[in-house]
């Protein structure tokens, strides 16, 4: 497996070794003794979405209860986009964005700090979530998916969207304390 690190401290992305002849492809998505020997923390529940072309889920968090996530896409394509909402952090307010799709396999790890969204890219994607804590809905928030201080270039026009995604605040909105230390 091949580790990359990013310009925004804790984002790794990873990319398995996949193993393809003439009947397709193996690849392990998750194998917990190697993930642990990364330093990633253990998992405690996993999620998956659907969704179809130009839909934008996110940015979302949880506090408390934060949540870590391993995320990837078994069919179709997605642009991923974090957003580090540490307060303490040097890249506070900085956005880190990468492709993840059904060819190339890979994996993004999102340590707890980070906001999270995707935009599908394809007819539809389907998303996997590995979290480090329980889904809580009592504390789940989330950052306008186009914050115009962030300044996301979104690859859509016109983002199907959640009602709660369109009227979640922007992130110089948020009271210091609502966000990590």
């Amino acid at each position: 497996m091949d580790i990359k690190h990013t310009p925004l401290d804790g984002l790794i992305i990873l990319q398995p070794k996949t193993f393809k002849d003439e009947r397709g492809y193996f690849y392990e998505t998750f194998q917990q003794k190697r993930y642990a020997d990364l330093g990633l923390p253990a998992f405690v529940q996993d999620n998956f979405s659907r969704s179809a072309r130009n839909v934008i889920r996110g940015l979302h968090f949880q506090l408390p209860n934060a949540q870590g996530k391993l995320v990837y896409v078994t069919r179709g394509s997605v642009w991923d986009v974090v957003v580090d909402i540490r307060k303490s952090s040097k890249t506070f307010g900085q956005w880190f964005g990468i492709h993840l799709n059904d060819e190339n396999h890979t994996q993004f790890y999102i340590p707890p700090g980070f906001a999270h969204g995707f935009c599908v890219l394809s007819d539809e994607a389907d998303f996997h979530y590995k979290c480090t804590d329980f889904y809580m809905p009592g504390t789940e928030h989330g950052i306008l998916w186009n914050d115009p201080q962030l300044n996301i270039p979104w690859p859509v026009q016109q983002p199907v969207l959640s009602p709660k995604d369109k009227l979640y605040p922007c992130l110089k909105d948020y009271e210091h304390e609502k966000l990590f230390p």
